[in-house]
């Protein structure tokens, strides 16, 4: 099996958009679209799924706020009650509102914290990575759509001059 791909070369990211809606139009898959700053629409453009990263930080949320009430209430109330200004501490639920900013903190810091390692994981960025642009104009001032050649190799090369590519190359990949 061929592992070859083309790389579509764009100048102007209107020009991208119009590529890629015809791309997927014309049921050709796109592999990867490398630009130099974020275009507004390329992901549904693209097709692609809409992130479930939300969903995770509402989850690591609630984990951070039942771990501040569950440190407060262990903390201030069990372990080590004290007397501030005169109001012992003999429940948590009298002394709830003086813990609140202290769990939204907590949860905001769970949530930040546990999304940025989960955003990391996902997304396979480690310390030390070397960088998969496969052309150093993108980080610049060029474009590229990554599509791959499944025996079509001179349809798909006239088909992204057609579509505005400034170049187009047939690369194999490893």
């Amino acid at each position: 099996m061929s592992n070859k791909v083309i790389y579509a070369i764009y100048n102007d990211d209107d020009v991208l958009m119009n590529a890629v809606k015809k791309t997927r139009a014309a049921h050709h898959h796109i592999e990867e679209v490398f630009t130099p700053f974020p275009v507004h629409g390329l992901d549904k453009a693209m097709g692609l799924a809409p992130s479930r990263l939300a969903i995770c930080a509402f989850l690591y949320g609630c984990v951070g706020i039942s771990f501040a009430t569950f440190m407060m209430s262990y903390i201030m109330i069990h372990d080590w009650p004290q007397d501030i200004g005169g109001k012992p501490s003999f429940s948590y639920i009298q002394n709830m509102p003086s813990f609140v900013p202290i769990m939204f903190e907590m949860t905001v810091f769970f949530a930040a914290h546990l999304m940025v390692i989960t955003f990391y994981m996902r997304s396979k960025l480690w310390p030390f990575k070397e960088a998969e642009n496969p052309d150093v104009r993108t980080t610049d001032d060029h474009f590229l759509m990554e599509v791959a050649v499944n025996n079509n190799e001179e349809e798909l090369v006239s088909f992204f001059q057609n579509t505005g590519a400034v170049e187009v190359k047939v690369i194999e990949k490893n």
